[in-house]
Parts: structure tokens; C-alpha cells; sequence
């Protein structure tokens, strides 16, 4: 994996100097061509553990409450969002969903950032012309989505106050059911 100062260097490196995430994308991509091809394979690993780690229930309803209901499907680009904007969002969120309020706007909506997923796949793949899944050693790196945990959910979209019970500020923006 690539190492956690590095990664976040990257990332922040991009916010500075794009202002949308078709820019931000394109940016990373060049970027990481400028690395390795291990360091680029160790970016995607550490992307991947970063969203196994944000793979929780709180999150999951933060994301709920500002799609308003509508991102049920995306939670992977919901992630991939939330880590493009940076490490301190990546962390405060983490501790407290609610923190979102501060990165979103002020009428529901789905954020979400697909692309994200896959820079340092297409950087590998534009300097070495193959493809990086080939590289992973997924038998010693189990922190991609096959392994992830089976949450426990400690809310319900049934009963919205369950929802408003882990995140009051998020709930009382967003929610419009």
C-alpha cells in the first residue's frame, strides 16, 4: 500500500488545482503515471482499504439522509466521493457523519464519484499497457469488497427516527420524506 501521507499528498494536491471531478479525475490520473507502477498499485490499495474502512452503518446513513433516499445503490461512489475530497473530511466524517453538512450543498442530492475508483487502474494501464488487478496479490490484501463485514444497520429507512438518531444535523437539512 501506498503510504498514507503520500496518498493523502496526491489527493490534496488535486483539490488545489481542479475545481470538478471530471478535472480532479483526469488530474489524479496524471498524477499517479508520474509514480511507479508498484506506487500506483499501492494508490489502488490504499483506496481500497479506505473504503473498507468506511464501510459502516453511520456512513451508509449519512449517505442515505443527503441522497434523501435516492443513493441506496451507490454507496461504493459515495465513498469514492467522500475520500476525493480529502483527509480531513475523510476522517472527521468518519468520526461524525453529521460533518457532512460542511461538504454538501443545501438541497438533497447524490454524491457520489465512480471514476475515482479506477485512476490508478487507468494511470497502470496507460503506462504499462496492462492491467493492475493482475499485480494485486488479493490472497494477502483482504480489504476489498468481497470481505467486507455484513453491517448491522442501527437505523431503518421504515422508521426515519432511527435515521435521525445517528445523524441529527444531516436529518434535520435533508430528510424530505
Amino acid at each position: 500500500m501506498l503510504d498514507e501521507e503520500s496518498y493523502w499528498g496526491i489527493i490534496e494536491k488535486s483539490l488545489k488545482e481542479t475545481s470538478n471531478q471530471e478535472d480532479q479525475e483526469i488530474f489524479l490520473t496524471a498524477e499517479l503515471e508520474k509514480l511507479s507502477p508498484k506506487e500506483m498499485i499501492g494508490f489502488r490499495l490504499r483506496t481500497d482499504k479506505l473504503l473498507f474502512d468506511s464501510y459502516t452503518s453511520n456512513l451508509w446513513c449519512a449517505n442515505y439522509i443527503i441522497s434523501n433516499g435516492t443513493a441506496d445503490e451507490g454507496f461504493d461512489y459515495f465513498r469514492c466521493w467522500l475520500i476525493s475530497r480529502g483527509k480531513e473530511a475523510y476522517y472527521k466524517t468518519q468520526e461524525t457523519p453529521d460533518y457532512l453538512v460542511n461538504l454538501v450543498g443545501n438541497e438533497p442530492h447524490a454524491y457520489d464519484f465512480e471514476g475515482f475508483w479506477y485512476v490508478a487502474n487507468n494511470a497502470f494501464k496507460n503506462l504499462t499497457n496492462k492491467e493492475a488487478e493482475a499485480y494485486i496479490d488479493y490472497e494477502n490484501f483482504q480489504t476489498t469488497d468481497e470481505h467486507y463485514p455484513i453491517l448491522e444497520f442501527n437505523w431503518n429507512v421504515d422508521e426515519p427516527k432511527t435515521m435521525e438518531k445517528v445523524c441529527p444535523v444531516l436529518f434535520k437539512k435533508f430528510w424530505k420524506k
